[in-house]
Parts: C-alpha cells; structure tokens; sequence
C-alpha cells in the first residue's frame, strides 16, 4: 500500500519517524493476513509479539533501569498505531500501557524487580481487573473486597469483561477495602494476584471482536494475599489507577488511529486502482470527499492522541482531559474511515480477504470501553465546562 500518512505531522520528537518505520516494517513482515489466521485458528500471536518485544518496541515505555527503552508514552503511542495501521490491533499493548506506569510509579522496590524487566522484553505479562457487571465504566460502584487477614487479605467478588487473563502471569485487580472514605464506600486499592492462585475461576466471553484477546468473566472466592500483594498505598488505589488509565485512553486511541490509517490506505488504494468507465472512481467527488473528510478526522484524532502522550509523559495536568479528548475523537474517526473504505470497496468491503470488515466491532469497542464516550462527555462538561456534576 502507499503511504498516504507518511508526513512527519503528528510526530513530537525528531526520532518519531524513524521509530514509526522500523515498527512498520517489524509488522508488516507478519500483516493483516497473519493477524486475521490467528483469530480464525484461536491462536495468539506469540511470534509477532515475540519479535516485538525482541526490537524493544514492547517495553519502549518501560524506565531503562529495568531494560525497558525509557523513552514514555509518547514513543509507545507510535508502537501501538504503527502496530495497528499494519493490521494487528494488538489489544495487549494496551494493557501494558496500564500496568508497567502503575508499578512503575507506585509499587515497591520489590514489585518493580520483580515486573518490570519482564514486561519491558514481553516475558511476564499482567492482565487489569477493574469492570465488574455492576460496575462498567464507574469505578464507584466497584463492589470486590480485600477484607484484613492477619498481615495480608481475603478477596472476594466477580470482574467482567477482563482481557487476556489465559495470556497473563497475573492480574492487576482493583478490590474495596474495608475503611470507608468520604462518600461510605470502603477505599479503592490495587492488588497483583497471580492467576493460578487458589480461589480463582474465570469463565470466556464470547464476543463478536476479531482479535487473539480473550475476555473473561473472573471470580475471587477467598483468594489470599499477601502483604506484598499490594501496589503503593493501601486506600489510594484511584489515585494509584491514574497513573494507568491515562495512558488507556491514549494507547485505546492509538488503536483506533491506527486501524482508521489502515482502512484509509486501503480505500485510497481502491479507489485509484478501480476503473469504471474508463476512469479511477477516486476521481468522483462522490468518492473522494467521503475519504477526504475521514482523513481529516483521523489526522485530527491523532494529533490530539501525540498531545496527550506528550502532556502524560511530562506530568502535565491538562493529560487527563486531551486522553479523554483523544480516545473519543480517535473512535468516532475510525469509524468513520472504516465505513467510508468499506463503502468504496462496494461488496468486496464485506469480504474477509480485504481486511476491513472484521475491524469493525475493534474500532466500534472503544466507543464503549475503556470508559464510556458518556463518561468522557460527564468529565468534559464537569472539569472543562465548569457544569454541575451529572453523577
């Protein structure tokens, strides 16, 4: 495919571009196909990630002390897209947007050892825990507790929708305790439990998403813990979580402005190749404005997504309004692009073999999760409009 996005636009260090091709061409060595027979086998991608966290791409993120590349969320944002633009959504990329700055940041000398050198080369993995079937995007509703046992815990409670646990070493899981805050409701703590310890079952979700990812109904009956278990402060689990959800929100988007890249390229391709009457059908402003107008959304959405990395990595306070501005632009332009590609592709855009409807449903998520596009809207009209809260 050309390279309709080859300008150095949305890049906010000088070495963002030469970072985007080696990515690219890591990945588009494997490419839509491969990721596309993983899905359908039920496989994972072991060898892409593998060769991923062999570059180094993996733990880019991940402080150099503990072999990651030390360069933040800014240079992760463009592994997570690269990835994505070549047909690989990895959703795992993720999660360790999540856990490796959490640990980082609040855990213990030990927990750190321990962590992050083997999520910096993909060795250890960790899946996150917080959704619960009464408790989706509002973590104030969380309802699984860590009630006191001796020097450590007892965790009890349901998670929903938790990704990759069959892929992981453990589970970074966000329980209650049992000293109540402000509002009566027992303070948030984090926690990391390994996924083969006793008093853990899990149960598979079947979903209409293409991807390796498994999601999970989780169950805790008396799980015990240890007094290592715990990740920075006991009760300070919420302010703890920011260090992760953040960088959620702006790899989510990551996704999302990789797949719409993918799909635009596609479309642009399509439309040059394909002749009727004698003429590319890109020449019908019929054709050419819808694509156009994507590309700019999806331009747009990444700019703002390269902004917030730039403002997380910088420990600006502004990051938590431009994650949650990047992650609802970059899922309403994804979809955006992928219609419009599909659209052009006529009857071959619902054919499997042109990559682009099975993409749907994983651009379609993240309008959904992680934290709603209401919850979002809430924070925009609370923290930036100064409005009432709604909730």
């Amino acid at each position: 495919m050309s390279n309709i996005f080859g300008s150095t636009l949305v890049d906010t260090a000088d070495h963002h571009p030469m970072l985007r091709e080696s990515v690219g061409k890591l990945v588009g060595s494997f490419g839509r196909k491969y990721f596309q027979d993983v899905v359908k086998r039920k496989e994972k991608p072991v060898a892409l990630w593998n060769a991923m966290a062999k570059a180094g791409f993996v733990g880019v993120h991940v402080g150099e002390q503990y072999g990651g590349g030390g360069c933040g969320l800014a240079d992760y944002n463009v592994v997570v897209e690269e990835t994505a633009a070549q047909g690989c959504p990895v959703l795992s990329l993720v999660i360790g947007s999540i856990t490796a700055p959490i640990i980082e940041q609040h855990g213990t000398d030990a927990l750190k050892q321990h962590w992050l050198p083997g999520l910096a080369d993909g060795s250890l993995r960790l899946a996150f825990a917080i959704t619960e079937p009464d408790a989706g995007t509002n973590t104030h509703k969380v309802s699984t507790i860590a009630r006191r046992d001796g020097s450590g815990w007892k965790l009890n409670g349901t998670k929903y929708w938790t990704s990759a646990i069959d892929e992981a070493d453990a589970i970074m899981v966000v329980a209650r305790g049992e000293t109540l805050d402000a509002a009566g409701r027992g303070q948030l703590s984090l926690f990391i439990v390994p996924t083969d310890a006793p008093g853990i079952s899990m149960t598979p979700i079947e979903t209409a998403l293409h991807v390796p990812e498994t999601q999970f109904m989780l169950y805790f009956d008396n799980v015990a813990l240890g007094a290592e278990s715990l990740i920075g402060q006991e009760g300070q689990g919420l302010r703890h979580m920011f260090a992760g959800l953040n960088p959620e929100r702006i790899c989510a988007a990551a996704i999302n402005n990789g797949i719409a890249r993918f799909a635009l390229e596609k479309g642009a391709q399509y439309a040059n190749e394909r002749t009727v009457w004698k003429t590319p059908i890109g020449a019908h402003q019929g054709i050419a404005h819808p694509l156009a107008k994507a590309y700019v959304a999806v331009q747009q959405a990444r700019l703002m997504t390269a902004r917030a990395a730039q403002l997380y990595d910088a420990g600006s306070a502004d990051a938590g309004e431009a994650a949650n501005m990047a992650k609802f632009a970059a899922a309403d332009a994804s979809l955006e692009a992928l219609d419009q590609a599909i659209q052009v592709h006529g009857g071959n855009g619902m054919a499997l073999e042109y990559g682009l409807a099975d993409l749907w449903f994983i651009a379609r998520l993240h309008k959904t999760a992680p934290v709603s596009r209401e919850m979002i809207l809430n924070f925009v009209a609370q923290h930036s409009l100064g409005l009432p809260k709604s909730y």
